[in-house]
């Protein structure tokens, strides 16, 4: 029987420590919460490999490393409020929620956040709430955010997660263009502008229901 505590221990020094991930608040963080719990069943022996892992049709845990590195660069405090955009399962919520005031966690299809708010309230992460709505329109009745996660690719950043920033609040997430390499971004917004850089490579399945705006050809 696979050790999970011995699993979750490799996965912070192999993969999270060994990556340029320094806040001590996420590595103890990613080291105490169990991700088993938010894989299938009969996924949970990959629960910890350093890759995206299947949790729905389409939908995947995102890998370790590149969730870690996100969500540092999010720079989140005890003091915010955060969105979990295509929160799946709610593993990335259940792990923001131990650096955040509160965390709200999104997701679009019904029957996942039925299930990570069971799983939320196993691992005592009494300050995410879950909800279900289209990804791109956020979830405007508790914003501003202080910071916001994109749980996959994206080709763009729809306009009502931007809306919805506080100001000085910061959007992380993978921004791919069709046929191209996937670039971590890291969006802030200063004096009322949103400005966008990019942090890293990195691949990742897409979000559901955000693409590209349509384009007329004449």
């Amino acid at each position: 029987m696979l050790d999970h505590a011995a699993a979750r221990r490799n996965m912070v020094t192999g993969q999270i420590m060994t990556n340029r991930v320094t806040d001590e608040r996420l590595i103890e963080a990613m080291g105490e919460i169990p991700r088993e719990r938010f894989v299938p069943h009969a996924r949970r022996g990959a629960a910890y490999v350093d890759e995206d892992v299947e949790i729905a049709p389409g939908r995947y845990l995102m890998e370790p490393m590149v969730l870690a590195r996100l969500v540092q660069e999010a720079d989140i405090t005890a003091d915010d409020v955060v969105l979990d955009v295509g929160c799946g399962t709610g593993y990335a919520s259940a792990v923001m929620a131990r650096l955040a005031a509160t965390v709200i966690a999104l997701d679009v299809d019904q029957a996942l956040a039925a299930e990570a708010e069971r799983t939320l309230s196993g691992v005592d992460a009494d300050n995410a709430i879950v909800v279900s709505g289209p990804l791109t329109e956020g979830y405007p009745s508790q914003a501003p955010y202080d910071a916001i996660l994109l749980g996959g690719a994206v080709d763009h950043l729809p306009q009502a997660l931007a809306e919805q920033l506080a100001e000085g609040g910061r959007i992380v997430g993978v921004l791919r263009a069709p046929g191209s390499v996937g670039q971590a971004t890291l969006w802030a917004r200063h004096r009322g502008a949103l400005s966008s850089r990019p942090l890293f490579e990195a691949q990742l399945p897409a979000l559901p229901g955000i693409a590209a705006p349509a384009r007329f050809e004449f």
